[in-house]
């Protein structure tokens, strides 16, 4: 899977990301983000106000996805 691309990062690759990274990363808009929290579909956490989704949680949700018929 990819990861966010952050320039000149050193290390891992980061654990979690904001719901605008998640957007970047998933090519979806906000209200796409959302509506797929409320269907149950993408798991969000929260510390203080900061929302944040877990890379295992992102790609799950990913991975999920329907295939597209050819």
């Amino acid at each position: 899977m990819r990861t966010i691309p952050v320039p000149d990062q050193k290390g891992p690759p980061p654990a979690a990301m904001t719901l605008r990274e998640f957007c970047a990363w998933s090519r979806l808009g906000k209200t796409s983000a959302y509506r797929e929290v409320r269907a149950g579909r993408l798991r969000i956490v929260k510390t203080g106000a900061k929302t944040l989704i877990l890379m295992s949680d992102a790609e799950a949700w990913l991975r999920s996805l329907p295939t597209a018929a050819a």
